[in-house]
């Protein structure tokens, strides 16, 4: 018998047991959800493909051939009608930007290499049409299709008397014959000849008319002469090179580039692999390595001194007011994780405010003048000053939880064996309470590790080094922004994407290292 039914007492028949949804009911809201899903997949694979987003259009329909699969079969793949979404969006929101990232870091993707080589050979060419010195120049005689208001044309004559009609579609030659004289001026079959005022009043339009030749473009010097700019540029398909056509330079593709024999590059670029080129550069250069370096050290100077001193403060503070002897212990609690409640991007700007070396409160009130946020080595201490503001009242927090576990009969125990208070808290409590926190130290690392509010929005990474795109106070997550985004030496994403990648595997290194460390305390308690 379905457990979704009972039967009725006294008539044998089954009715819906009370509180359950029936089979029934819940198989059309299934159905329906999958429709919709289905729907929307569909067009936006649709859209994918139209896009040439190949390769995300195949993971979408074979992610909605895994569901429609899973939740329409009835008894089989009940683990997977929990797991298949958690692990679409795992794969969607954490595997595949760490793969995208490694994809761009193996590419020129930056400022003058954002296009697709289409488009900037195209661009190049256009970019290229420009008058030279010995351009051919026509006497113009601008007419109007029908009536003084239809669309505008050129008639051009060259220095060698052929007359030409030029329109968007580009130069007609004429038969003379086909030449007709409308007073003082001079039209053809369909159109009229506009004196200068009919010409004014459509001056925008006149300027505006480009008419294309198989070097370039014709284009209006007034209303009564005209001249052709030359495409100095053109692309062969076969060489696939770009060639001047006037001093005759022919430049090769390199590494998404046109480059000349002489090392000069034509810009816009476009966007191009380079293999290993951007860690090769970060390896090989001596002024990238060191700047790199340099930013890693300190990355990791900051997220082990942030964690040691919060961490220290955190678990002293915890300490004090786990006292059961001590009044208004919630209100002091209360009190110490304020600076937690508030937003960390408002008390950074706060803090910054205050650290002004001019206007700061915290110099008004020593009555000094210290450069918190400038010179050699206090915008450091600052940054870690801040930091730890900001991070002792969630290691209060957890340490005050974790003193709280502490079976009290261990710290009697060692009481009654005579252990001082140092020697208890030594050899009992602070291992204990290391082994509960362990793990939080660790993300608390990796969080500080990627800190990128604290310093964007207290330092910007200043003082700047001279010559370098990083500053003094930059960790490798603002060094990173500042080279995705642009500096002075415009964005590099295919470097910044490098960068990115490094500091994830160090993060999942440094991580992996410290959980089995938290580990081995685990079978030290056991």
């Amino acid at each position: 018998m379905n457990d979704d039914h009972v039967v009725a007492p006294g008539r044998g028949t089954r009715v819906p047991r009370p509180g359950r949804v029936s089979l029934t009911t819940a198989l059309v809201v299934k159905l329906g959800v999958l429709v919709v899903l289905n729907g929307l997949v569909l067009a936006g694979i649709q859209r994918m493909l139209a896009n040439d987003e190949v390769a995300m259009a195949v993971f979408s329909g074979l992610a909605l051939l895994v569901i429609d699969g899973v939740y329409l079969s009835e008894r089989r793949f009940v683990p997977g009608k929990y797991l298949v979404p958690g692990t679409i969006f795992l794969v969607i929101f954490a595997l595949y930007p760490v793969l995208y990232t490694v994809y761009i870091s193996t590419t020129n993707y930056g400022t003058g290499n954002n296009l697709d080589r289409a488009t900037a050979i195209a661009q190049l060419e256009a970019q290229s049409v420009a008058s030279s010195d010995g351009a051919i120049r026509y006497e113009l005689q601008i007419l109007a299709q029908g009536d003084v208001d239809g669309p505008l044309a050129f008639l051009l004559t060259d220095p060698n008397g052929n007359r030409f009609l030029g329109t968007d579609a580009g130069l007609e030659p004429l038969d003379p014959s086909q030449i007709i004289a409308d007073g003082r001026r001079e039209t053809i079959a369909g159109y009229v000849a506009l004196n200068t005022g009919e010409a004014q009043d459509r001056v925008d339009e006149v300027t505006s008319i480009a008419v294309p030749t198989d070097q370039g473009e014709v284009v209006n010097d007034g209303f009564r002469a005209a001249f052709a700019k030359l495409q100095r540029l053109q692309y062969d398909s076969a060489t696939n090179t770009m060639r001047d056509v006037v001093d005759g330079t022919e430049y090769t593709v390199e590494s998404g580039y046109f480059v000349a024999p002489d090392g000069t590059r034509l810009l816009p670029g476009w966007r191009a692999n380079v293999g290993l080129d951007n860690y090769q550069r970060l390896i090989s250069t001596s002024s990238v390595r060191g700047e790199f370096l340099r930013v890693f050290v300190w990355t990791l100077v900051f997220s082990i001194m942030s964690v040691v001193l919060s961490f220290a403060l955190g678990m002293f503070l915890a300490l004090v007011f786990n006292n059961p002897k001590m009044r208004a212990q919630k209100l002091y609690r209360s009190l110490i994780i304020i600076p937690y409640a508030l937003p960390s991007f408002m008390t950074a700007l706060v803090w910054k405010g205050m650290l002004n070396t001019q206007f700061g409160i915290v110099n008004r009130m020593l009555g000094v003048s210290i450069p918190w946020l400038d010179g050699q080595w206090m915008p450091y201490v600052s940054i870690l000053l801040v930091n730890t503001w900001l991070g002792y009242p969630y290691m209060f927090l957890i340490c005050t939880g974790a003193l709280q576990s502490i079976p009290g009969d261990l710290n009697e125990a060692a009481i009654v064996d005579g252990a001082s208070g140092v020697a208890r808290f030594r050899r009992v409590t602070f291992p204990l309470l290391l082994i509960a926190v362990a793990p939080l130290l660790v993300a608390s690392f990796a969080f500080n590790f990627n800190n990128f509010n604290l310093i964007y929005l207290l330092t910007e990474g200043k003082p700047s080094v001279l010559g370098s795109n990083a500053g003094r106070t930059d960790i490798l997550i603002s060094f990173t922004y500042k080279l995705a985004f642009g500096g002075g030496r415009g964005a590099d994403y295919g470097y910044a994407a490098t960068i990115s990648f490094i500091i994830f595997m160090i993060v999942a290194g440094i991580s992996a290292f410290s959980f089995r460390f938290t580990r081995r305390l685990e079978e030290i308690r056991r």
